[in-house]
């Protein structure tokens, strides 16, 4: 009985101690990503407010300035990506990123501090665009690398990764949320210095904490760019489009079979697909292949090189209907702050809370849905369904679609609803005055937007993981950001369009008073997108086949 209790608490123990060890690696990363969303939103919420109080720029141009700068700093981890692969790997490209960042915070203090009034313009943007570099390097990189840690060869490793990804989203809405509180007051009470002041501390303690667990990581090596295999297979189809699969040997023969020196039974299993049948180009030998003793890799490829490509150009059209609901979401850092800025704000004993402060209530809604979501919406879908996470990926993006065309509906007639409150008490031409009209009005479309986030913005990063090659995962962790990024140069484009055939025909739709900007019109416009978009997105939904491949069952977290 002895010996077996000593057994027992030997296989207890090494149970146990990957869990620990894993998590004691996480941590630290976790805690960076908190800093860094902490320093990011902190930077976001009030980015608007800044540019028309104190540069003195216009709302519309101010919105413009701001789609941009989120643009570009969610396309860049797309190049931050493809070195951290190919050449630094992801630990280094974090460290050097974390620093670029750093310097950007510090430009950005002394930007609103110390720099004289005729340059604060310039160097403020110059600084807000090293943040764009810091993050296009760390943002692509950090998630992976946290989750390296876990070894996913060991199931109570595995059960402990799942568990690390709830608790990183945790992080990142905990991040908006105590930055909506503690930095955006500072800038509003004690002053813009004070603020970004607090983001620079917090990178910097960031930075430090992340080398500090330098010791505990696992550090992978750069592997090589998924990107590289993708223009690879193009290049190739590109060479031997009228190429026919009868020339040469006339059979399956005439297809490349090895790929580096192993067979493609070495790779995972992928089926063999019927769509975009012209990249099959790529893999067959002509009499040039036939006549080299060694492969050249951009004019021919493997059977498995093909069918990953043909995988990731399957999500495309799923990743153009995500711009749509992209460029609404970017109007919680825009417009919705405005209109908020405009009306009575207060919660009991709290009054003139700063506009910005409502994107507190988006992160606070996320934090209270995504639990509900996966314990009690899943579980009793589950029972209609049968499906083991209630519905399919694609019905939750799709869910979240919908909730966007609400959202703009609602956002329009509660416009309408301030400004017929700032008709009826004579303030059209006053806009610096408090519309006698609660904050609380715009309640619903936050709630309507915080729940297509839960549905869509958890549902598309999903997709692009379970549906990407495994090889190619982290560019679908970069695919996903990028939906961000181009919609927010899509919200951009828009407001332009707007203003530009609205000035034709009369007043400016998005003026810089917002009592006569006409900005509910703006509003229907955007609905009107969301449910164009929401029926090709329907389209593409029913013809969409999930990835088939034969491997070993995943845990899934039910969400």
């Amino acid at each position: 009985m002895i010996e077996r209790g000593h057994e027992e608490i030997k296989m207890e123990s090494s149970r146990r101690k990957p869990t620990r060890d894993g998590w004691s690696s996480a941590i630290f990363i976790i805690f960076v990503e908190f800093a860094e969303r902490f320093a990011f939103y902190g930077l976001l919420g009030n980015l608007i407010i800044y540019l028309t109080t104190v540069l003195g720029e216009t709302t519309a141009t101010a919105a413009k300035n701001v789609n941009t700068w989120v643009g570009i700093s969610a396309i860049l981890p797309l190049i931050g990506a493809f070195i951290s692969d190919s050449y630094s790997g992801r630990y280094k490209t974090i460290a050097v990123s974390c620093v670029i960042y750093l310097m950007g915070m510090v430009l950005l203090t002394l930007s609103v501090s110390v720099i004289p009034l005729n340059h604060r313009e310039v160097v403020f943007f110059i600084a807000l665009y090293t943040l764009s570099v810091g993050g296009g390097g760390f943002r692509p990189c950090v998630q992976p690398f946290a989750a390296d840690q876990f070894d996913e060869n060991k199931p109570e490793e595995l059960d402990a990764k799942n568990s690390f990804f709830n608790w990183w989203y945790v992080a990142i809405m905990g991040g908006m949320f105590f930055s909506t509180i503690v930095v955006i007051t500072l800038q509003d009470n004690v002053g813009w210095a004070a603020g970004f002041g607090v983001l620079a501390v917090t990178i910097a303690f960031a930075l430090i904490l992340f080398l500090s667990g330098t010791k505990r990581y696992k550090i992978h090596r750069a592997e090589g760019s998924p990107f590289v295999m993708v223009a690879q297979v193009l290049v190739a189809a590109v060479r031997k489009w009228r190429t026919s699969t009868d020339e040469n040997l006339g059979n399956r023969n005439s297809y490349y079979k090895e790929i580096d020196g192993s067979s493609d039974e070495d790779k995972p299993p992928v089926s063999q697909t019927k769509i975009f049948r012209f990249l099959d180009k790529a893999m067959i030998i002509d009499k040039v292949d036939a006549s080299r003793s060694t492969r050249n890799p951009w004019r021919l490829c493997s059977p498995y090189q093909v069918e990953e490509v043909k995988l990731v150009l399957r999500l495309i059209p799923i990743w153009l209907t995500g711009l749509i609901f992209t460029n609404v979401n970017a109007m919680f850092s825009t417009f919705f702050i405005k209109q908020g800025g405009t009306m009575i704000r207060s919660i009991g004993p709290l009054h003139n809370f700063p506009p910005s402060g409502l994107q507190c209530l988006v992160a606070s809604l996320i934090i209270i849905f995504i639990p509900i979501y996966d314990r009690v919406f899943v579980p009793a879908v589950r029972k209609l369904t049968g499906h083991p996470t209630g519905i399919t990926i694609l019905q939750r993006i799709g869910i979240g679609l919908f909730l966007s065309v609400l959202e703009m509906s609602v956002a329009a007639l509660v416009e309408a609803k301030r400004v017929n409150t700032a008709r009826e008490y004579g303030l059209l031409d006053m806009p610096k005055v408090t519309i006698p009209m609660s904050v609380w009005w715009l309640l619903p479309q936050y709630i309507l937007g915080a729940l297509a986030d839960v549905f869509t913005l958890v549902g598309l990063p999903q997709i692009f993981y379970d549906e990407m090659p495994l090889s190619l995962r982290s560019l679908g962790g970069a695919c996903y950001l990028s939906v961000i990024g181009v919609g927010s140069f899509l919200n951009t484009a828009i407001i332009s369009i707007v203003q530009a055939i609205s000035s034709r025909y009369g007043d400016t739709w998005l003026g810089s008073n917002l009592n006569r900007a006409h900005l509910n019109y703006f509003y229907w416009v955007n609905a009107v997108l969301c449910a164009v978009n929401l029926c090709v997105f329907m389209w593409i939904a029913r013809s969409f086949k999930y990835r088939k491949v034969d491997r070993k069952p995943e845990t899934s977290s039910g969400s």
